[in-house]
């Protein structure tokens, strides 16, 4: 191992170690102390590697190399939190050597990736490397909660048209869904009674609750427990964009209270749309996860996260809500991304892929949604990889050792390419 590789390794699990999930703001510091921890953490560690940076009041920080026409690298150091059913201490950034993993939360979203990108800077720079671009690695603080840090970093900073974000998959994203988080209030009769479950919108649901009475039969049925006088659904986190790798701990307690017709509404048919069934275009199929909900004798409170191709009109998801005569309130919705797979910046981003790894990739699209959208042309670039497990937004996230060295590789490459 090398020292450059062993001291990435040690930097990753130094800044895991912030919890910078969301938590209640103070001076300085919009999204939580942990937030802003990190991102001190992050700027200073640049400072040190002889970079000029800035920090955004705590929203966001850029680190920047170069003159000329601007370059983006967009990376978040905010995370989810933490959630259920860890093995490992989800803030220890602990280092596992004999299986050569780093295990923590933001391990692969997206703590590691901005810590291997600063260092990809650091080694061009050290080796003499002068861009005809002006790099603008930026790094935000509430990527998971609304993207206040990309519109504070806009109305105080010049954003870039062109750049990458190392959060997502490789080869290289062409293409990313259109994204929209609704609430939706469905009326319901039930003798039950603080009906809660998850932890975010873009989360699959892993924990849910109600008091309501208890029913052996009911419990054996759908696999849950009874515990102080309530009904305990249990399951397994995923990303919101991908609620197949998840197990939803809403859907048996619907079943559970005799609510069918909801469980219908938003596990079997959303609205008449078919669940990750339908391919509309090749940035693939709409995807409904019902990932929060809150209730009471009257009424059940669900809010969704709904990744739609880039050729759907998501109006026609609101427009069937609509006829349902259902009460729904927006929380949040960012357009479709797509970028030709012809153009210089996916081109040389996948050639890069390519050449290091020896493959011979496509472009892919994906459901989840990254900073490329806050640029004219951008595009998502690693550090997952097809075939994969995946932890990113579940218990025991890790980063292995060999893809720390490997994104390092393909990041310095790429950084090159596009800035030379």
């Amino acid at each position: 191992m090398t020292d450059e590789l062993t001291e990435i390794i040690k930097k990753i699990s130094e800044i895991i170690k912030f919890d910078s999930s969301q938590s209640s703001p103070e001076n300085g510091a919009p999204f939580g102390k942990g937030a802003r921890d990190a991102l001190d953490y992050f700027l200073n560690l640049a400072q040190s590697f002889g970079f000029e940076t800035k920090n955004y009041e705590g929203y966001a920080g850029e680190v920047i190399f170069g003159e000329g026409e601007e370059f983006a690298i967009l990376a978040h150091l905010d995370v989810v939190p933490a959630g259920s059913g860890w093995q490992h201490e989800p803030f220890g950034g602990e280092i596992d050597y004999k299986n050569q993993k780093i295990w923590g939360r933001g391990a692969m979203d997206d703590k590691g990736p901005a810590i291997i990108s600063l260092y990809a800077l650091k080694a061009l720079k050290e080796r003499g490397f002068k861009p005809n671009r002006k790099i603008k690695l930026i790094v935000g603080c509430n990527e998971e909660n609304g993207w206040e840090c990309i519109n504070y970093y806009k109305a105080h900073a010049h954003m870039p048209e062109e750049g990458i974000s190392p959060d997502a998959d490789f080869p290289v994203i062409f293409a990313e869904k259109g994204i929209m988080q609704l609430k939706i209030t469905y009326p319901a009769e039930g003798d039950f009674s603080t009906l809660k479950g998850g932890d975010r919108p873009n989360m699959v649901c892993d924990f849910a609750e109600v008091e309501a009475p208890k029913d052996d039969e009911k419990l054996k049925k759908f696999g849950l427990t009874y515990e102080k006088g309530k009904v305990i659904s249990r399951g397994k986190s995923a990303h919101g964009s991908t609620p197949q790798l998840g197990k939803n701990a809403i859907a048996p307690l619907l079943l559970y209270l005799g609510l069918e017709n909801i469980y219908n509404s938003a596990f079997v048919r959303f609205f008449g749309f078919k669940d990750a069934s339908e391919t509309l275009d090749d940035s693939g199929v709409i995807t409904f996860s019902p990932n929060l909900i809150s209730g009471g004798k009257n009424f059940v409170e669900i809010t969704f996260d709904v990744r739609y191709p880039v050729t759907f009109s998501a109006r026609k998801i609101t427009e069937g809500i609509s006829a349902q005569g259902l009460k729904f309130e927006i929380l949040h919705e960012q357009a479709p991304l797509y970028n030709n797979k012809q153009s210089f910046l996916i081109k040389t981003l996948l050639n890069v892929y390519n050449e290091v790894t020896g493959k011979n990739a496509q472009p892919v699209a994906i459901g989840g949604g990254t900073y490329a959208r806050a640029l004219k042309y951008g595009a998502a670039f690693g550090p997952e990889e097809a075939g994969e497990e995946c932890t990113i937004h579940q218990a025991n996230e890790y980063i292995t050792f060999e893809k720390i060295e490997k994104c390092y590789k393909i990041y310095t490459l790429a950084i090159e390419r596009l800035t030379k």
